[in-house]
């Protein structure tokens, strides 16, 4: 059962004390309640990732007494050996999902499912530990039922949730770590990006290859972006198109998987996205594009390789529809596009209202998620 604890002394005591000899077991059912006694002001507008909610959820793992009891407690920094195998050598992982408050004032996640499932396939690639997925879900419901004021009650505002896995193995020495976080906080989401948006492509930077990581939703990932996104800014742009390989696939744009809608080479009215190959993330927004455009079956909808020739000779020829990104937090779309040596400028705005993007993204998704139309991809809170 739930318990609810005001001294912290008692609660620091009963949480090192309590473990679970099943070690993939994460015991949500034992989940500990600290109550922060100071609630912050919450502010009318703020920036992405930059004001958190009062309170956050943490587990703790060991290799001997496995899942330790989950406790929601107020938000805080943590405490890290110096040595911690997550500072060292980037053993760790996040996710991003968020809640909406529907018209009818109930909380609702966004089929967190696929989240859970892709952070248990990125902890394997990391080796972490094994987690519950409906266990860790039960134990981020209770913490935003917690935090629930902090869900905006007007507009089509959201709350942003960020589940971090960390390997906090306290020694040195590139190896399977036998400590791990898990914890999850919550941050007003505001805009991640403003109303335009430029992009940059240059085939000298890779973000993800075969092989690798670029399939796992791992901070090195994104950590490593950073020097190109800064020449990208050199040239005004504030992103990076990343290409791949010799014949410049297009792979994604920034931190959002990349969608054509286009007249293909064919003739065709087609969406099509990069494959699931290893390189792409597999984005929740990205499936549910997929999935609702083929129930909608009003053209092709594909996976399948896309390259800088064929979009150039899609604008050169009129073809293109329309070129967006989707992620948990933004999309975008294709306006202009100017060449200079190797490298590809893109100009994007907000979408027009009879697009696609518009139609699937902020129409179709915003029903399901503000509650005006029944969906099975909701998850109440």
């Amino acid at each position: 059962g739930l318990r609810v604890l005001n001294s912290t002394s008692a609660m620091s005591s009963h949480v090192l004390n309590h473990s679970h000899q099943d070690l993939s077991s994460l015991p949500g059912s034992d989940l500990v309640v600290q109550l922060s006694t100071s609630l912050q002001r919450k502010p009318d507008v703020v920036d992405f990732g930059t004001v958190f909610t009062d309170h956050m959820l943490s587990v703790e793992w060991n290799a001997n007494g496995g899942w330790q009891t989950p406790l929601i407690r107020p938000f805080g920094d943590l405490s890290l050996h110096p040595a911690c195998s997550a500072l060292h050598y980037a053993v760790e992982l996040f996710e991003g999902l968020k809640v909406y408050r529907g018209d009818d004032k109930r909380l609702r996640l966004f089929r967190p499912l696929l989240n859970m499932e892709r952070m248990s396939k990125s902890a394997k690639r990391a080796c972490l530990p094994a987690f519950d997925q409906s266990e860790l879900l039960g134990c981020i419901k209770r913490l935003i039922e917690i935090d629930q004021d902090w869900v905006p009650h007007l507009g089509s505002g959201c709350l942003y949730i960020r589940p971090t896995f960390i390997g906090t193995e306290p020694s040195l020495g590139v190896k399977k770590p036998n400590r791990a976080l898990l914890y999850v906080i919550m941050c007003q989401a505001g805009s991640y990006f403003n109303t335009e948006l430029s992009l940059w492509a240059d085939p000298k930077y890779t973000r993800a290859w075969k092989g690798g990581t670029g399939d796992c939703k791992m901070g090195g990932n994104y950590g490593g972006t950073l020097f190109a996104q800064q020449e990208a800014g050199s040239y005004d742009c504030q992103q990076v198109l990343w290409l791949y390989g010799e014949d410049h696939q297009i792979t994604e744009g920034g931190t959002m998987n990349i969608f054509l809608h286009w007249i293909n080479e064919d003739g065709d009215e087609e969406l099509a996205t990069p494959p699931l190959d290893g390189i792409i993330l597999p984005g929740v927004t990205r499936q549910s594009i997929l999935d609702l455009a083929r129930k909608w079956d009003e053209f092709k909808v594909s996976e399948r390789y896309l390259t800088m020739g064929q979009l150039c000779s899609a604008l050169k020829q009129q073809r293109l529809k329309e070129m967006f990104g989707s992620g948990t937090a933004c999309r975008i779309l294709l306006s202009g596009l100017a060449r200079c040596g190797f490298s590809f400028f893109f100009c994007l705005g907000p979408p027009g209202d009879k697009s696609l993007s518009s139609n699937l993204l902020r129409i179709n998704f915003a029903l399901f998620q503000h509650g005006r139309s029944p969906s099975d991809w909701t998850y109440l809170v």
